[in-house]
């Protein structure tokens, strides 16, 4: 799973990008992901810093726990923890000076650099992603408390996993939604004290009825956004009418979003009924 398109199955017409992820480091992430105007983690830190610090406020004592769904790199960890942007961040990863670091040497320098930027309203953020080497740098950096390299669509969490989620209060996504089923949701709500609110920016091309209906057995009402968010260009004309043929099928209308050449993501955020109607999700999104 990745937060561009996700690792494993990808749907037919979109450009796979797994390699990106079994990479050492994120260099190659940003280079290419970067050079196509990919940011969905940009859009989504100023509503995960939000949801977070409400976690925190109200959640139980101690800070909030995260659990990042396809992580990769720890970069929402990054964006949530850390006085750093997305912009920052690619500067950083395509730099000459990057290019000509071993990954060792990176891995040293970056935990310098988050170490001078850690906020002070930090949360401890855990990671779930297939991609076992994307995972192993985010926890070298400090990016990530634990990494778990395992697929929940096609086996159980592991007890560690379960262990690790026990007190999890906010489940993020910002890549991937659309490779994951009830399968991956059903047993991290299940290991976890009180049910999680769980936020979502999914790709317009598919849909998340399927999942929102398996959180609200766990007593959690999900909110669409009506605003969406582009998330990167389209690498071709194929992949450009992949996108507007899926979105069309999925019942929205194509025009103005996918026609002009980007994918769109849209958040979805899924929490109890009283905390949709104290705060609802157009209001967390106003700047």
């Amino acid at each position: 799973m990745g937060e561009a398109t996700g690792t494993g199955a990808t749907a037919v017409g979109r450009t796979p990008f797994d390699d990106l992820y079994n990479r050492p480091d994120p260099r190659a992430y940003f280079r290419v992901l970067g050079a196509l105007g990919y940011r969905t983690p940009h859009h989504a830190q100023a509503l995960f810093r939000r949801l977070a610090a409400d976690r925190t406020a109200g959640g139980g004592p101690g800070p909030a726990g995260v659990l990042d769904i396809c992580c990769s790199f720890g970069i929402n960890a990054a964006l949530l923890n850390y006085d750093v942007t997305w912009d920052e961040l690619h500067a950083r990863y395509t730099s000459p000076e990057a290019e000509n670091l071993t990954t060792a040497a990176l891995i040293a320098d970056d935990r310098a650099f988050y170490a001078a930027r850690r906020r002070p309203d930090a949360v401890p953020v855990t990671g779930l992603d297939v991609a076992a080497p994307a995972l192993g740098y985010a926890v070298a950096t400090g990016l990530l408390e634990e990494g778990f390299a395992e697929n929940l669509e096609t086996a159980p969490p592991s007890p560690a996993l379960c262990r690790a989620v026990r007190r999890t209060r906010l489940i993020t996504v910002t890549g991937g939604a659309s490779f994951l089923s009830p399968r991956t949701f059903r047993p991290l709500l299940a290991a976890a004290e009180v049910p999680p609110w769980v936020a979502a920016f999914v790709l317009r091309t598919g849909s998340y009825d399927h999942i929102a209906a398996a959180l609200a057995t766990h007593g959690l009402v999900t909110e669409r956004s009506t605003a969406t968010f582009p998330q990167r260009r389209f690498t071709d004309e194929r992949e450009q009418r992949y996108a507007v043929d899926a979105v069309a099928a999925a019942g929205a209308d194509p025009r103005g979003k996918k026609t002009e050449g980007c994918f769109h993501t849209s958040p979805h955020l899924s929490r109890p009924p009283a905390d949709v109607a104290a705060l609802p999700l157009a209001a967390l999104l106003r700047d």
